[in-house]
């Protein structure tokens, strides 16, 4: 048996990965175009390993993914693969259309016509699991109830957009074309592996190299917070009993503004790894411009999940931010592999030189 993830090398995609290969001896195929968020060094442990067949391309190559799946014949599609990151999107959208719609669309028809050849229990037990995100539910007031899965979608940035468009197809290939379909909404993910322009690797990092802490606009911008090993606990609970054409919300119980979770991280950093002067790395931070269109609360409703499936978070945002800041702790050679010059240069225009992680 085999499972084809796409996007494995990537954040959520990666450990994805470890976590599948560490419970189980199933396969995987792992599908990874390598952008700047793609790092096969996530993957160092696996190099060795029959299990993982690590595979460079891209969904929106309908010849790729044709070849793959006749030559592997996976029972499961896992979807990860998706530009990711607002910021990116306001910079240069144009590449989170070509993923995020066109990449889907392609990865959907190669995957519609390797359905139709199947028979019997092949074609009864085979999945299609898109892993999407809350944004697309759009922004919430402080008073608003969590997104459910029947609130409507109102993205507000062309990284949210352009998830919105893909969950759309997965809904109307389902519908049209009986294709046996999973979709999960999760919230902001944090954990080992995490890209270090994101909120919570961006902030240990700069603290560490003594620079300064950026937040954005007064920093009340509020996130459901969710640690990278529930997300994949919840995703193989879904790909194994969730009900085919059904949407899942995933989330971590832990709303907290942006601001709380920096003063989380420098006091865990003040505790595990002090400063020379024993100053607070809390003096670092620093109040940057807002980004444009920046949604004010996200907030995730995971009753559905948990009545059906059974799923509930084991970390909460103090445990799992602990595991997390003692991981970059101790993988400084992780992070040198992924904070390219393209990287700084990045930050630099996002952020100033309130940015300059490394």
């Amino acid at each position: 048996m085999t499972i084809l993830v796409t996007g494995g090398a990537g954040f959520i995609g990666g450990n994805f990965v470890l976590d599948w290969l560490a419970q189980s001896d199933e396969a995987i195929i792992n599908l990874d175009k390598l952008t700047y968020a793609g790092n096969r060094q996530t993957l160092a442990s696996l190099r060795d390993d029959p299990r993982h067949v690590f595979v460079q391309g891209d969904i929106a190559d309908r010849a790729c993914i044709d070849r793959l799946l006749v030559e592997h014949s996976p029972r499961a599609v896992v979807n990860f693969a998706a530009e990711s990151h607002v910021d990116r999107s306001i910079d240069g959208p144009a590449p989170f259309i070509q993923t995020n719609v066109v990449g889907v669309f392609t990865l959907l028809e190669a995957v519609r016509a390797f359905y139709g050849t199947l028979s019997g229990s092949p074609r009864e037990q085979f999945r299609f699991l898109h892993v999407s995100t809350d944004e697309v539910y759009g922004s919430l007031s402080p008073s608003d109830a969590p997104f459910a899965e029947s609130h409507p979608y109102q993205p507000n940035s062309p990284y949210s957009a352009s998830k919105a468009a893909s969950d759309h197809l997965i809904r109307a290939w389902h519908h049209t074309y009986d294709l046996p379909v999973l979709t999960t909404n999760c919230s902001n993910n944090y954990g080992p592996y995490h890209f270090p322009e994101k909120l919570i690797p961006l902030t240990i990092l700069n603290a560490l190299a003594g620079k300064d802490l950026p937040v954005y606009g007064d920093g009340q911008q509020v996130r459901d917070w969710l640690y990278v090993k529930d997300h994949c606990h919840a995703l193989r609970r879904v790909l194994q009993d969730g009900r085919v054409g059904q949407t899942y919300n995933v989330g971590g119980n832990s709303e907290r503004t942006n601001l709380q979770v920096v003063h989380a991280i420098c006091a865990l950093l003040d505790d595990m790894h002090p400063r020379a002067d024993s100053q607070s790395y809390a003096r670092q931070i620093t109040h940057v411009q807002d980004r444009p269109g920046h949604d004010r609360r996200y907030a995730i409703d995971a009753a559905k999940i948990a009545r059906e499936l059974g799923w509930s978070p084991a970390e909460t945002f103090d445990s799992g931010l602990r595991q997390t800041v003692r991981w970059y702790l101790d993988h400084a050679d992780w992070v040198q592999g992924v904070v390219s010059g393209d990287y700084r240069q990045w930050v630099a225009r996002q952020y100033g030189s309130a940015g300059d992680a490394a």
